[in-house]
């Protein structure tokens, strides 16, 4: 039977996460309640306060597991995911972790035994399985409309030469730090997702911009049991970028440029409640069809609706209702061997 007490909540972390991938999901899901934000800094914490002024905001992880919490958001960095989930799930309650899961293989697999142990969900934030233009190209696939895909191409990348005071570019790789890590944990989940185990036939990464100390740049090649290649590009120093998504198949092709869109109307103030929320403009739709044909033109795809709210649904009915995780960490520990696996290829 479902229970429809509100989840009581806590968000450890207010950084970008924190601030723009789970508290307005929470606050806006009337399953939950969002109780707790913990953060050291004085600007998050005004902002937390001015967002959410239901929420209590304290200073430390501690502070907020004295609260009698039903659910734990890990929004902070990977080298700390061990120590608070541990400490969060021998709290009693259920975790969410951001992405990267953990520092490395064996950090992930002591937080899913802690959870497996004492019956809490453990739940991996993968958010961008809910990307309107990756539900698209599962879409095709599930129609059979590219015939049988041969090669999958995936590309993440941004423009920031610059080094900040964040750290993703301050931590090394061992930390979980680096491109891989943070883009490369969405990259790879979706490409086992859609095509399923893979083992990795080569990995190239490398450190470009000044001063800094985890890899900047990445490609990831894959070899699925289904036969198909996953190709996959991240960057954080690309001045013009490649498609999204380039999909070839024996009956045709579908490629779509540009980035899902819900992250930067979340950025801008947008809310997961208006109604346009997760609609993408026409000109960001993909096309499908083979260039020069006849047959098969290339065609206008609409894209799918983004809809990251579809996580935190699952969450709440994984929680009160007994339902399936929406992520299962033993997906996001794979992409951990894989991303282990990559650094080991490249000797970083």
């Amino acid at each position: 039977m479902a229970d429809n007490t509100p989840i009581r909540t806590g968000i450890i972390g207010y950084g970008l996460s924190g601030r723009i991938f789970h508290s307005p999901f929470i606050s806006t899901n009337p399953r939950f309640s969002l109780d707790a934000i913990s953060t050291s800094d004085a600007g998050r914490t005004a902002q937390a306060r001015a967002q959410h002024p239901g929420a209590e905001v304290v200073g430390t992880p501690e502070e907020l597991l004295r609260r009698e919490l039903d659910l734990v958001v890990l929004a902070s960095p990977a080298m700390v995911h061990l120590e608070q989930g541990l400490a969060a799930i021998a709290a009693g309650a259920a975790v969410v972790v951001d992405k990267p899961f953990a520092a490395s293989v064996s950090e992930a697999e002591q937080l899913i035994a802690a959870a497996e142990n004492v019956g809490r969900p453990l739940i991996v934030f993968q958010n961008r399985r809910w990307d309107g233009d990756f539900l698209t190209v599962s879409k095709l696939l599930s129609a059979g409309a590219l015939g049988r895909v041969h090669r999958f191409e995936s590309t993440f990348e941004r423009w920031s030469p610059g080094l900040r005071d964040r750290w993703q570019d301050t931590t090394t790789a061992a930390e979980g730090a680096g491109i891989t890590f943070d883009l490369g944990s969405h990259l790879i989940d979706q490409a086992l997702q859609l095509f399923g185990a893979a083992t990795v036939t080569g990995a190239e990464l490398a450190v470009l911009r000044e001063g800094g100390v985890s890899d900047d740049e990445a490609f990831i090649s894959l070899l699925h049991g289904s036969g198909v290649r996953s190709h996959l590009t991240l960057s954080r120093f690309a001045g013009q970028n490649a498609p999204r998504f380039r999909v070839l198949g024996s009956k045709s092709a579908y490629t779509v440029y540009g980035l899902d869109g819900q992250e930067t109307a979340l950025g801008a103030g947008a809310s997961p409640s208006d109604p346009d929320y997760g609609v993408e403009p026409e000109e960001k739709w993909g096309t499908l069809g083979i260039t020069g044909s006849t047959d098969a033109p290339p065609t206008r795809v609409r894209t799918e609706r983004g809809d990251y709210p579809a996580f935190y649904a699952g969450v709440a009915a994984a929680i009160s209702d007994g339902a399936p995780l929406p992520v299962d960490p033993r997906d996001a520990l794979e992409t951990l061997r894989i991303i282990e696996r990559v650094h080991d290829l490249a000797g970083r």
